[in-house]
């Protein structure tokens, strides 16, 4: 039987850094990420093992047991024995469907380690690579758990023979994405070994799993699990029970292959944080110091149903976080109070006295703190530099219309939105300021979906939603000539032109390799270097946008521009929200200032005059230099028996969707293909009858790419007509008085 523990027996343990691991369980959707950590969770006491795989536990609010698959990530601590020795295994179970990576990503800051679940039969998918590439960009260390091998045994009648194939087969696959996503010296000692033991093989829904040491220790072979299977359903009940537990082979493998937080701490602080690597909080964070003055990074922030406040969770790197102090929040740049400190069991929060560094924690009180905040003892606060941000692989592209079926819920409405967009970033809440809609946008259907079930159930709020509309973003495909904005007053002159981003700055700045905070002479010499960019011009970027806009300026001996800098950044800024063409999002834009005429009254020169000298120009120029639409698209990962690749691609071409590669795997034909996100809602049920049902898919986030030019107008039509806009665009002379 499982040895439940006490709460006080857990702390005691996690005073001890080498007696701590943090985890995480990552995979592709469906591949049995839940049920994995159900059985681990009987193995803590923490459910009854009847249930185990049935119970979803940590799939805690009821649209996750409806509909099968996980939203939130959940955080839990587990007491493990491994060789005699007592352990506490802090648990993040995240989710696997695409539109939910942004909680994976946030995840992934508060572990060290991640299983890693691969389906033996569907193997690796898009979202298993997407996910896996995500724990190496944060040096969290893989491990593999082959879930579904009875499938293997049941549905595909495979021999011992073929099941081992079927393995040495995702092993390499994974090991490929290690070798191309790792960094160097990490990759080559965190690949997959199952002689070392780093790979365990079972049925999470079944209980029973194992490691290739752990086999040969107890002299079980593939024909023993086979023959079980044979025997029914009480025979493999005992294998798993008596003979291989997929519990002890799971938790052993994270003991034995999951570096304790101090030892990871080591070498993911320098990858993880920006400061001074010599200074004494870094010293103390690569030591996992309890004694130190503490350092919280959250990772999410959850709202709590029961008390309607914000959660933060996330991980110690130093320090103790205790109830009743003042810390400082370095981002927000605001002192706020701790009032409760607690450790996640599931759904539900215990209150403790006081967590050290190297674990997970919830604390209550810190309602400023958004996802990726740096909390500091205060006397960190003139000194403290932030951990690096939190970077999506994808972006919201989905947008829904949203309101209250009562009007007087409207006030409730806001803030419970305002609630929603705090606990999960990646929901986008606007206000259309020509409608007075409130416009919810998230990274798919399903996202949206959870959002608005989130509303009813938290919130008791009934809303009415137009049907889903898909977010562009406006770019160019020329340089402008240089185009003279005046102030209101006419007292301010303002010399723009535009140009289209190169490739190479927009992939630095997407991956977080160059910043808008970053030392300006640094980020000229990677341009430089990684992009060709002239040094001088690099060095004058004043500003890097959210959408991958850059504003340089290239005037000398301009009277009070410097006074001037910040409103001009902030008019640049507003600028790229609102294209011209379509009043979307402006991506991948050049804006260089060449020369300027600033009134010395500074009474004649602010936000009211600067910002439509600024915008005017911009527009004109965008207008003027081959102005587009971007549209998001769809990666397709398809599985397909060869007696369907026709029909697949038939229904892949018919929604201007582009096949990319073709893999013969034997039994199935792999395809991989790009869709228009817009031609995307109802593609499921198309290629379920295209297939007789007999397809498998994964779907994430490609890339912007530009409308067809014979679709441009007519979509910029519809987005003008639906925002209630005239439908044709403006002019330049719209912006321009002579141009």
């Amino acid at each position: 039987m499982p040895r439940v523990k006490f709460v006080h027996e857990i702390l005691q343990i996690m005073r001890n850094p080498e007696q701590v691991r943090n985890i995480g369980i990552i995979a592709h959707v469906d591949h049995g990420k839940t049920t994995t950590t159900d059985s681990l969770l009987a193995a803590a006491g923490i459910i009854s093992r009847k249930v185990a795989g049935e119970a979803l536990a940590m799939d805690f609010l009821s649209v996750e047991q409806q509909r099968g698959i996980t939203v939130k990530a959940a955080n839990i601590s587990l007491y493990h024995e491994y060789q005699g020795k007592p352990y506490v295994i802090n648990l993040v179970d995240t989710p696997g469907h695409v539109d939910f990576s942004g909680k994976v990503t946030r995840s992934l800051r508060m572990i060290d380690g991640a299983i890693v679940v691969v389906d033996a039969v569907e193997g690796v998918m898009p979202q298993t690579e997407t996910v896996l590439r995500q724990a190496l960009e944060e040096r969290v260390r893989p491990i593999l758990f082959i879930n579904k091998v009875d499938r293997l045994i049941k549905e595909l009648k495979y021999t011992p023979q073929q099941i081992m194939q079927r393995f040495v087969e995702i092993i390499k696959e994974v090991n490929s994405l290690i070798e191309l996503y790792g960094e160097a010296p990490y990759k080559d000692q965190w690949k997959i070994d199952p002689k070392k033991g780093n790979v365990a093989f079972g049925s999470a829904r079944d209980k029973w799993g194992f490691t290739v040491p752990m086999a040969e220790k107890k002299g079980i072979k593939f024909s023993d699990v086979i023959e079980a299977y044979n025997k029914g359903k009480e025979a493999v009940e005992e294998f798993a029970a008596k003979v291989a537990p997929l519990h002890e082979a799971l938790l052993d493998m994270v003991v034995k292959f999951i570096p304790d937080p101090r030892t990871a701490q080591r070498y993911r602080i320098p990858k993880i944080w920006r400061g001074d690597m010599n200074s004494e909080i870094a010293k103390a964070m690569m030591e996992a110091d309890p004694n130190a003055p503490v350092v919280f990074v959250v990772a999410d922030m959850r709202l709590d149903p029961k008390i309607r406040r914000l959660v933060a969770t996330g991980r110690i790197f130093a320090g103790t976080l205790r109830p009743g102090v003042e810390v400082w929040l370095v981002n927000a740049k605001k002192k706020q109070r701790i009032l409760q400190v607690s450790i996640y069991m599931g759904p539900d929060r215990e209150v403790v006295d006081e967590i050290p560094a190297g674990n997970i924690a919830a604390a209550l009180g810190l309602d400023e703190a958004r996802a990726g905040e740096t909390v500091v003892d205060l006397s960190l606060k003139d000194t403290m530099a932030p951990f690096e941000r939190l970077r999506y692989v994808s972006e919201p592209v989905v947008t829904v219309a949203i309101e209250p079926k009562n009007p007087r819920d409207l006030p409730k409405l806001i803030e419970a939105l305002k609630l929603l967009s705090i606990e999960d970033p990646n929901l986008v809440v606007k206000i259309n300021q020509e409608t007075g809609e409130y416009l919810l946008s998230g990274m798919g259907p399903l996202h949206i979906e959870i959002a608005l079930w989130s509303l009813k159930e938290n919130f008791g709020l009934e809303v009415k939603t137009s049907p889903p509309i898909v977010v562009y973003r406006e770019t160019i495909r020329a340089k402008s000539q240089v185009f003279e904005g005046k102030s209101p007053n006419k007292h301010n002159k303002l010399y723009i032109s535009v140009e289209p981003l190169d490739e190479k700055t927009i992939e630095l700045i997407q991956k977080g390799v160059i910043t808008d905070d970053m030392d300006p002479r640094e980020r000229a010499k990677i341009l430089r270097d990684e992009a060709g960019w002239d040094y001088d011009e690099a060095k004058r970027i004043w500003a890097i946008d959210e959408n991958i806009n850059v504003f340089v300026d290239k005037t000398t001996g301009v009277q009070h521009l410097r006074e001037v800098k910040d409103t001009l950044i902030q008019g640049f800024r507003l600028a790229m929200k609102e294209g011209p063409l379509a009043k979307e999002p402006v991506r991948g834009i050049k804006v260089i200032l060449h020369d300027a005429i600033i009134h010395e009254d500074p009474a004649h020169r602010g936000p009211a005059q600067l910002f439509p000298a600024l915008r005017n120009a911009i527009y004109a120029g965008m207008l003027t230099a081959r102005p587009t639409l971007l549209e998001p698209l769809q990666k397709l990962d398809i599985r397909v028996p060869h007696e369907y690749v026709s029909n697949v691609i038939a229904v892949i071409t018919k929604r201007r969707g582009k096949i990319i590669n073709m893999i013969d795997m034997g039994m199935v034909m792999r395809i991989i293909a790009e869709v228009p996100v817009s031609e995307s809602f109802d593609l499921a049920a198309e290629l379920r009858s295209a297939s007789a049902g007999r397809a498998f898919w994964g779907t994430e986030f490609s890339r912007w790419a530009p409308v067809p030019e014979n679709l441009l107008m007519e979509i910029v039509k519809k987005i003008r007509e639906r925002k209630g806009l005239p439908p044709e665009p403006p002019k330049p002379e719209d912006f321009i008085e002579q141009y």
